[in-house]
């Protein structure tokens, strides 16, 4: 999906980035879920303002209660020393026609060299993604064509690829953060020693169950419960058979058996009233697919957001899946930690040389 940005480097953005190890400039500000728009004020309610509500301030339906993509704020460039603070900020878009006299347009036009501006006049080029431009851990997107109603549909035309770029940064700083104190690398390393796999678990999550190709682990809180599992299956040389059905099938065969309620009647099953959405990807040689929707308890007055993702490893033709869940009916905002899911369930690792006729009974 990225491809479709241009490739082209930015002549004002040649600074050479450091990585995180070495770069001593200080964080960029704000929450890592809002992000500031930087419009000239006379153009909040243009179709180039809309564009940019109606995709990253999106409603995310995958929840118990819908909740924005992002949480957006626009803001104009007074000054000099209003732009300094401006760029402070962690997610910033700059969004104005290439020949708009305002602040904004003058500030994108710095932005870029003659011969980039002759591909944005030629419609070749319209959005530029720059990470830690101005300070570390910070997102920059320029938008900018010949027209706000040009510039509005370029937006709308491209929406998967700029909200996956936006969230792509997102979820490194997720994982980041629930990584950077501890983990359980005794449970990971366990995992990749006598199964061939692993995924990196949160430092305060205890394993409940652990059978034959089954293992949940669970971090509990009273008003932010929260849980994972893990199945795998070995000998799968043929995958025909998976699609959004089969893997929403699997799960809430697996949740009756292994994730109860206070009575053994009471078990986790997928909420199909609401939105439940699965989308592929890949991961390195993996075959990926991530699953975002909510959960209900059978028999019981429960439910809450959970994130799917199905594995299927070619070079060993063995499928995985990891799951995560939520109750906290107390948490109003519940995005955050399914983003923290996200990036938590993107980290596992499959071992190519793994073969189940050496290591363990086929499932």
């Amino acid at each position: 999906m990225r491809r479709t940005f241009s490739a082209i480097i930015i002549a004002t953005f040649a600074l050479l980035f450091i990585s995180c190890d070495g770069d001593y400039r200080s964080l960029a500000e704000g929450n890592t879920r809002e992000v500031v728009v930087v419009m000239d004020s006379t153009k909040w309610e243009s179709e180039t303002a809309e564009a940019i509500r109606d995709v990253f301030g999106q409603w995310v339906l995958t929840l118990p209660n819908g909740e924005p993509y992002y949480d957006l704020r626009f803001m104009t460039i007074r000054s000099q020393n209003h732009l300094d603070r401006i760029k402070k900020q962690k997610n910033l878009i700059f969004a104005a026609p290439i020949d708009e006299e305002s602040n904004t347009g003058r500030q994108i036009r710095g932005f870029l060299d003659e011969s980039v501006e002759q591909r944005v006049n030629e419609g070749e080029s319209f959005a530029f993604p720059v990470e830690d431009q101005w300070y570390r851990d910070q997102y920059v997107l320029i938008l900018t064509s010949t027209s706000d109603s040009l510039l509005a549909q370029k937006i709308r035309n491209t929406e998967n690829s700029l909200l996956s770029d936006m969230l792509e940064k997102e979820l490194k700083r997720w994982e980041y953060f629930v990584y950077e104190r501890m983990e359980q690398t005794q449970y990971s390393d366990s995992l990749w020693e006598n199964h061939g796999f692993k995924v990196r678990i949160q430092h305060d999550y205890v394993k409940n169950i652990d059978t034959l190709n089954f293992q949940s682990y669970r971090r509990f809180l009273p008003q932010n419960d929260r849980w994972m599992w893990i199945w795998w299956k070995n000998n799968v040389p043929d995958i025909s058979f998976l699609d959004s059905d089969w893997i929403n099938a699997t799960r809430d065969s697996l949740s009756a058996q292994f994730i109860k309620g206070a009575r053994d009647s009471m078990y986790v099953n997928t909420e199909y009233r609401r939105p439940v959405e699965t989308k592929s990807f890949q991961k390195g040689r993996l075959i990926a697919y991530e699953t975002l929707g909510t959960w209900q308890m059978i028999n019981g007055a429960m439910g809450g957001p959970f994130v799917n993702f199905t594995y299927y490893d070619p070079d060993t033709n063995r499928l995985f899946m990891v799951e995560y869940s939520q109750f906290a009916p107390e948490v109003r905002k519940k995005l955050p930690f399914v983003r923290q899911f996200r990036a938590m369930g993107r980290t596992l690792e499959s071992d190519s040389t793994w073969t189940s006729e050496s290591n363990e009974p086929a499932l």
